[in-house]
């Protein structure tokens, strides 16, 4: 019962209220509230703060946080090894991964890798801002670029490129842009990365970098929306080679100043700062290693 009541613990901190939890796991609000309670007994401790709107862990509550799903990973992986044996492989994993690349790349990742592991249940979650990788429970992330928060771990699955491009119906009509400057004429189509919008875009010149402020009549916090607007001729858009390399390749787009491209940035898998893995976990990371490992970039310098 401890163990089942930590697990509870966990859903109620990832989906922020007694009641969302409950749903999550089919229980009532009161059958929640009692068997918090009654963890809270058993170690003495508040764990959490609850109002009427909010709830916030205490210092206690974060040590469990950290401790707990580690524990749980623990206690899950040698159930399956010994309900099922050491070559089975079961249970959830939890999964963020940028919209774009998510609904291409990485859902065709994971049609190949549930075929060989049927008994491993994956939620997707997809997003282009911020996400908490602790707080919201995720056992494994794709990002992209520079990873600020030092406690995650980090496996490298190499650099990709961000391209400007546009549809040749778009060029066909207002011009193709030959110098960075000369997207200030046009019409950039661009993301929102949470409160940040990204209308600043970067280039490699002979002069130096060049950093050049966009402007379009469409803003999206999407990225899948956004290749959409280009291929439809919208306008100009900043993506990243993963997303467009085959639109490039079969002409639905055409990459643009080719000789200011910026530096490759990494793509990178991240998991929580806990000291194992669980062994789903890990041959998902695995998979997904293999899988960019096969991509084919586009030749560069071109």
């Amino acid at each position: 019962m401890l163990l089942d009541n930590i697990a509870l613990f966990l859903t109620i901190v990832e989906k922020g209220s007694l009641t969302a939890a409950g749903r999550e796991v089919g229980l009532s609000p009161t059958t929640v509230s009692e068997r918090l309670a009654a963890l809270e007994t058993h170690y003495g401790v508040v764990l959490l703060n609850r109002t009427t709107r909010a709830i916030s862990l205490t210092e206690e509550g974060r040590t469990l946080v950290e401790g707990a799903r580690e524990l749980l990973n623990g206690v899950g992986d040698l159930d399956t090894r010994i309900r099922h044996g050491a070559e089975t492989l079961t249970g959830t994993i939890r999964l963020s991964a940028p919209s774009d690349r998510g609904r291409h790349l990485i859902s065709h990742a994971l049609t190949e890798f549930q075929a060989t592991h049927p008994g491993i249940r994956v939620e997707l979650l997809l997003s282009d801002g911020y996400v908490d990788i602790v707080g919201e429970g995720i056992d494994l992330a794709l990002r992209f670029g520079a990873i600020m928060d030092s406690t995650l771990r980090v496996r490298s699955l190499g650099d990709a490129r961000r391209l400007v491009c546009a549809s040749p119906a778009y060029l066909e009509a207002h011009g193709v842009p030959h110098e960075p400057a000369d997207l200030r004429s046009h019409n950039c189509l661009m993301m929102r990365f949470g409160q940040n919008l990204d209308n600043e875009w970067r280039f490699e010149t002979p002069a130096g970098p060049q950093i050049v402020t966009v402007s379009g009549n469409r803003v999206a916090n999407d990225g899948a929306m956004v290749r959409q607007w280009g291929l439809e001729g919208l306008g100009v858009v900043l993506k990243s080679e993963l997303d467009v390399a085959e639109d490039i390749r079969r002409g639905r787009l055409i990459e643009l100043l080719q000789g200011h491209a910026a530096q490759p940035a990494p793509v990178q898998l991240l998991f929580p700062p806990a000291r194992t893995q669980p062994r789903r976990v890990k041959a998902l990371a695995d998979h997904l290693v293999e899988t960019f490992a096969t991509l084919e970039p586009l030749p560069w310098p071109r």
